[in-house]
Order: C-alpha cells, then sequence, then structure tokens
C-alpha cells in the first residue's frame, strides 16, 4: 500500500535520511522508531508531502508521490507533534472547517464529524473551545481532524506527548480501530511499550538508515535471558569445568556471567536444562552460589544494541 525506495534528504552537508526503503501493508500499524535526530520526523514529513525528497521514489496505493502528489493528498492524513487546530473555534467547528478543506459537504460532512467526535470520545465537549481543551484532548482533536476524509494512510508523529492517561487510551484505542477498518498507520513514539502493544511491525533507524525491520517476534527472535551468578569460590577452580560451554561468556572470581540464546519458539524447559546442568558444575566445583540475577532481551535492549542510545536520550 505505502511503498518507500531509497529515500534520500540532506541539508548541506548534514544527511538526515540516507537511502531509507520500507513498505507498509493496508491496516498495519507500523511502528517507527529511532533516537532523537535519527530521521523520523524527516522521513514523515516527505511521506506527507511536506517535504520533496533529493532521491528516491514514495508510491502510496499505486500513485507516485513525484508524479500524483494531487492525487496522493486525499489518501493521507497527518497528525504533527504541534497542534494543528484552531484554539478560538469550537472541536465541531474546527472539524467542519477541516472538513470542508477536504471537499466534504452537507449530510456527509455532519455523519463524519459526529463520528469523529464519537471516536475520539469528544462529544460531550463538542460545543467547547478548543483553546479550552487540556492537552491530550487537544491531541484526540487533532487526530480526528486527520481521520475526517476517511485516508488510507495516517501518520502519527509523538501522538501521546505530554498528554493524560484517559487521553492516551483513548488514542491507542483509536489507532485500533482505524487500523481494523483497514487504515494503514504510521506511528512514531518515545514510548516503546506503545510500539510493542500496538505495532503489527516495526522499524528502527538511526542516521537516517534503517538498521531493522519485522514483527516484534522477529526482531527478537535472537531473544536471550543474561544470568549473573554471584558466587563464593575461585576463578581457577572454576574455569575448567566451565570455559567448555557456550553459554558461559565470562569468569571472574566472585561472578560466572551465563547468556541463554534463545528464539520464542524455544521451550523454556531447555533453557532450564542449560542452567540446571551449570549449577550442578558449580556445586560440583564446590562453588556457593550466593545470588542469580537474570536480564530479559526485550526491544529497549535491542535498541540500544543497535543504536548505542536509548530511546529517550
Amino acid at each position: 500500500m505505502l511503498e518507500v525506495v531509497e529515500l534520500r534528504k540532506s541539508y548541506g552537508d548534514f544527511v538526515a535520511v540516507n537511502g531509507l526503503s520500507f513498505e507498509i501493508q493496508t491496516g498495519e500499524v507500523f511502528g517507527l522508531l529511532g533516537p532523537n535526530g535519527a530521521g523520523k520526523s524527516t522521513t514523515m514529513t516527505m511521506i506527507a508531502g511536506l517535504k520533496r525528497a533529493d532521491s528516491g521514489s514514495i508510491t502510496l496505493d499505486g500513485w507516485k508521490m513525484s508524479t500524483h502528489f494531487h492525487k496522493i493528498k486525499n489518501l493521507l492524513g497527518l497528525v504533527p507533534q504541534d497542534f494543528a487546530i484552531y484554539p478560538d473555534l469550537t472541536a465541531r467547528e474546527n472539524l467542519n472547517f477541516f472538513g470542508r478543506l477536504y471537499g466534504i459537504k452537507g449530510p456527509t460532512l455532519q455523519q463524519r464529524v459526529d463520528k469523529i467526535l464519537d471516536q475520539t470520545g469528544l462529544m460531550q465537549n463538542a460545543n467547547g473551545f478548543a483553546g479550552t481543551f487540556s492537552g491530550g484532548m487537544k491531541r484526540r482533536l487533532n487526530f480526528g481532524v486527520a481521520l475526517l476524509h476517511q485516508p488510507k494512510l495516517v501518520i502519527l508523529d509523538e501522538p501521546t506527548v505530554g498528554v493524560d492517561p484517559q487521553s492516551r487510551s483513548h488514542l491507542l484505542d483509536c489507532v485500533k480501530q482505524v487500523s481494523a477498518e483497514g487504515t494503514a498507520v504510521i506511528y512514531a513514539s518515545h514510548y516503546m511499550e506503545e510500539v510493542e502493544a500496538i505495532c503489527q511491525r516495526i522499524a528502527i533507524i538511526d542516521h537516517g538508515k534503517l538498521l531493522t525491520c519485522g514483527t516484534l517476534d522477529n526482531l527478537l527472535s535472537a531473544n536471550r535471558a543474561d544470568v549473573r551468578l554471584r558466587v563464593h569460590g575461585t576463578k581457577p577452580r572454576l574455569g575448567p569445568r566451565l570455559v567448555g560451554l557456550a553459554e558461559v561468556d565470562e569468569i571472574s572470581d566472585d561472578e560466572v556471567h551465563v547468556i541463554l540464546p534463545r528464539s520464542r519458539r524455544d521451550s523454556v524447559f531447555a533453557i532450564n536444562d542449560r542452567m540446571t546442568l551449570i549449577l550442578e558444575i558449580l556445586k560440583q566445583a564446590g562453588t556457593e552460589v550466593l545470588a542469580i540475577d537474570t536480564e530479559e532481551y526485550n526491544l529497549e535492549r535491542l535498541f540500544l544494541e543497535l543504536t548505542g542510545r536509548r530511546l529517550r536520550d
């Protein structure tokens, strides 16, 4: 439905997007992750037609951005980081105004406005001025504006930043609903738990390049558990017995670092069997295990390994 091929964008000597390629299917919620300055916003503004790419192509529903933007713009909805609504208009007036800009008129417009107000949980505030709304309510209204013309693709750039828990829940429910109705969604967020909860596939980018892309299960297919055993014993006593085990990463005088690789298809019992073997070797060596610390491999750790930074850095 959306195809991005070898997209590039530079500002002078600074390369913001460097050969980025990915595709999104109809009704898919596609998570876009990257540290600050990774090229996410530039990529989304090019897909929205607000910036022109230096090279590469963007194709939406069979139409190329470079030659048929007048067709594509009617297939797109954009929810930017900054509020794009009129504070001196009510929620209903905002929706009516933007609906008319989309060419929606008469009873059809009123039906669409009523549906959006209900969908975003703003029906009771339909006649309230947008300028008096909380940040979360403004964000919901912004989302509603992007959905008015029933786009094929909605781009959400940090939609839940600074919103209250109720509005956050409403927004995530709305994303799931429009996805179920066949609208594709690009979802950029600094909240890893949101991306894990609602995105069918996730792309991680940095320095304008795609580092990895896939379902959460596929991205974590090299899933592993790091186990640190704090022991009372000596390295010479442990070394000969443990050095041949692939899972043992490091041995010091008071610690054994074990990496247990696993895919999500592996049985937890197989992993436990390996740990049981290691613990038995420690016991036979007369080494006392004082503590066992484990850390599961997850999306946050994958992101850190690929980019060298945490998501909110």
